[in-house]
């Protein structure tokens, strides 16, 4: 396998290169450090290389772990690794260095992955976006004016550029399944609790909807990190659909066209499709979410305060982080309990609707990604950004709240060659139907077959 197939090939393809002796482990490792060190230079996806620690793993790497040699990123955010900066997109943590991997980083090394560097996010995680004060805006690589989504913007536009196959991300109101959007890519939220917790948030309100799991160009690889098999393909599923959020945010065009595609996609294929609406008073449940949300930010904050014996200094928060710690402070233990209460009371009522549909099709975002500094806050209103990103990503949000699995599947591209996700979620636990059903749309429509602008090689 040549440079250019190492870029062009997913995470199986090339363990299964490594274990016919092909290819090295350590030869794999070293094209994807030179497309790191090339291509970060353009999208800024990388915050701190692991060049160093990558190169002895890779000699003595196991050929029988599933995704054996397989280099990856890690996100540098919950997911720690020993002797590597962790900084949540913070200035505040800009010297922070781990002391021990994270569970989530021991299990993905287990399984033969090979860290080669962090990737990038905003600050704490809490935007549809991967620019930061701290680390500076990661880029699109389909256009490199435009967010490549967030949190896990980094994870995702690494991974659509061919820098790494595979690219750890987590997921709270959509930051694996926002960016898979904006880049192309496959994107899968696990089951609440299908996946490791992160230590990091034991005991946060917001434990309850983060998910952990990765970026992907091809779905099998997404199942062989979440070591899950598909569910028979052969059975017709009843899938329901939505265009229009029950927030009633506008839906652009081109997200519109994606689900009328898809619906007709999934019609050929033999599924019945027909419209359908959730069950559950919205706004309610949107208001316990947005409780649970900056509440779990307020402790994340806190958990560093203990963890750096010192408060953030002036000018080491934005102010939109600032905004939401400030706002999540505000609620009482009470007013917290009481929101994971409505979010139990939603994932129950929901229960009727998996009685009639196998799966529910929406867009995954209103509109394309937008250009770079569309997240940049008001210093004067901060919290306007709250509105501005939840009509930016209206939909992935429910799947946190309720639990369940959900996934972007890249079968759409607009006018101006931009990915345009589609949006599937199912009911707790059933990532195997969602992944028989991915397979089948990846089958049909092979999307690994668009490039973007920037891949593989900085162009000339």
């Amino acid at each position: 396998m040549n440079d250019d197939e190492l870029a062009a090939s997913d995470g199986i393809a090339i363990a299964e290169a490594i274990r016919a002796g092909m290819i090295s482990a350590e030869e794999v490792v070293e094209s994807a450090i030179a497309r790191a060190e090339s291509l970060d230079a353009l999208l800024g996806f990388q915050v701190t290389s692991m060049v160093a620690t990558a190169r002895a793993p890779a000699a003595t790497v196991d050929a029988d772990a599933p995704l054996a040699g397989v280099p990856c990123l890690i996100k540098d955010h919950l997911a720690l690794q020993a002797g590597v900066r962790h900084t949540s997109g913070s200035r505040y943590l800009r010297d922070f260095v781990a002391t021990a991997d994270s569970r989530i980083v021991r299990q993905y090394r287990a399984a033969g992955l090979i860290p080669i560097g962090t990737s990038a996010t905003c600050e704490f995680a809490l935007l549809s976006t991967a620019e930061s004060a701290s680390h500076g805006p990661c880029r699109n690589p389909w256009d490199p004016t435009r967010t490549a989504g967030g949190s896990s913007g980094g994870a995702a536009a690494a991974v659509a550029a061919g820098v790494v196959p595979i690219a750890h991300g987590n997921d709270a109101a959509g930051s694996i399944r926002i960016p898979a959007s904006a880049c192309g890519l496959f994107g899968l939220k696990p089951s609440r609790h299908r996946a490791l917790v992160p230590e990091l948030l034991s005991g946060s309100p917001a434990a309850g909807i983060w998910s952990e799991h990765v970026l992907t160009r091809t779905v099998r690889d997404s199942a062989a990190v979440l070591q899950t098999r598909a569910a028979g393909s052969a059975r017709a599923l009843q899938i329901g659909y939505a265009i229009t959020p029950p927030t009633g945010t506008p839906v652009d065009a081109a997200c519109e066209e994606a689900v009328d595609d898809a619906v007709e996609l999934c019609a050929r294929l033999g599924h019945t499709v027909a419209e359908a609406k959730l069950p559950g008073d919205f706004a309610e449940l949107e208001r316990a979410f947005l409780i649970l949300y900056t509440a779990g930010a307020a402790a994340w904050l806190d958990h560093w305060i203990g963890v750096l014996g010192h408060p953030p200094r002036p000018g080491d928060l934005e102010p939109y982080t600032d905004a939401v710690v400030a706002h999540g402070r505000g609620f009482s233990p009470a007013a917290i309990h009481g929101a994971m209460e409505t979010l139990e009371q939603a994932e129950h009522q929901i229960q009727a609707f998996w009685a009639d549909f196998d799966v529910f099709l929406t867009p995954t975002l209103a509109a394309p990604p937008p250009p770079l500094g569309y997240f940049t806050a008001d210093p004067t209103d901060p919290l306007e950004l709250l509105s501005r990103d939840a009509e930016f990503s209206p939909f992935t949000w429910y799947a946190n709240a309720v639990g369940s699995p959900a996934m972007s599947v890249p079968l759409y591209w607009n006018g101006d060659a931009l990915p345009i996700g589609t949006h599937f979620m199912a009911a707790h636990g059933r990532e195997d139907l969602l992944l028989a059903l991915a397979y089948e749309l990846e089958n049909a429509r092979p999307w690994s077959m668009h490039r973007p602008v920037i891949f593989g090689a900085p162009p000339d």
